[in-house]
């Protein structure tokens, strides 16, 4: 198998996250399930190119985001939605949300380049009808 490239993920990953249904399953998934939405799209990726997980190699994933979100991204939506409720007395809040949105957004890349070198090391399956996000979504971990 060919080796995955991070650059054509965020493409799809853009085009996906750009459609509003697609957009609010995702967050969805994300504020009521504790899922990864870029996990999520690492998933659906993989049913585009009919390559399938099995739930070892998806236990991996799992935790290579899993650091990044426990230490870093939970902890930057926190601050934005705190400020989101503050930003009356928040001087420069436009900016200052901006900046974070930024940075979330470089981090949502490195979370995806993560990915991607993961899941490179895995050995895929080829599926005619692959439906790898079921699989996440029946984890339990």
């Amino acid at each position: 198998m060919n080796l995955l490239n991070s650059d054509h993920f965020w493409q799809f990953s853009c085009t996906l996250y750009a459609k509003p249904v697609q957009q609010q399953t995702l967050l969805e998934l994300q504020n009521q399930q504790g899922k990864n939405v870029n996990l999520c799209l690492l998933l659906l990726y993989l049913d585009s190119l009919n390559l399938v997980v099995n739930s070892q190699q998806l236990g991996v994933l799992t935790q290579v985001v899993n650091e990044l979100d426990n230490n870093v991204m939970q902890q930057l939506r926190a601050a934005r939605s705190y400020l989101k409720v503050h930003q009356q007395a928040i001087t420069d809040y436009a900016n200052i949300r901006k900046e974070l949105l930024s940075a979330e957004l470089k981090l949502e890349k490195q979370q995806q380049q993560m990915l991607i070198n993961a899941v490179n090391e895995c050995e895929l399956v080829e599926c005619t009808e692959p439906n790898n996000i079921e699989l996440y979504l029946k984890a339990s971990f």
